[in-house]
């Protein structure tokens, strides 16, 4: 299974802790899920992602609740 750090062009551009919040809310985004998902469906949890945390978003929980937002989805688990 890949990581959100598989889908970051430039890691050097998060600091550590940035880096934690947006891997800790792309597993909880793709947990969402029961079974597993395309890689393609990753690759847009993780572009939403990382694209509201390039616009300065640190809340985990806004940044999977945004991601699934994109996919027609709400977060069920907190």
């Amino acid at each position: 299974m890949s990581t959100i750090i598989d889908f970051i062009q430039s890691p050097a551009a998060f600091d550590p802790e940035a880096i934690s919040v947006v891997g800790d809310a792309y597993e909880h985004a793709i947990s969402s899920f029961e079974a597993p998902l395309p890689k393609s469906v990753r690759e847009v949890i993780a572009t939403r992602i990382i694209g509201l945390a390039h616009s300065g978003e640190r809340d985990p929980r806004k940044l999977r609740a945004e991601a699934l937002a994109g996919l027609g989805m709400s977060a069920q688990r907190p």
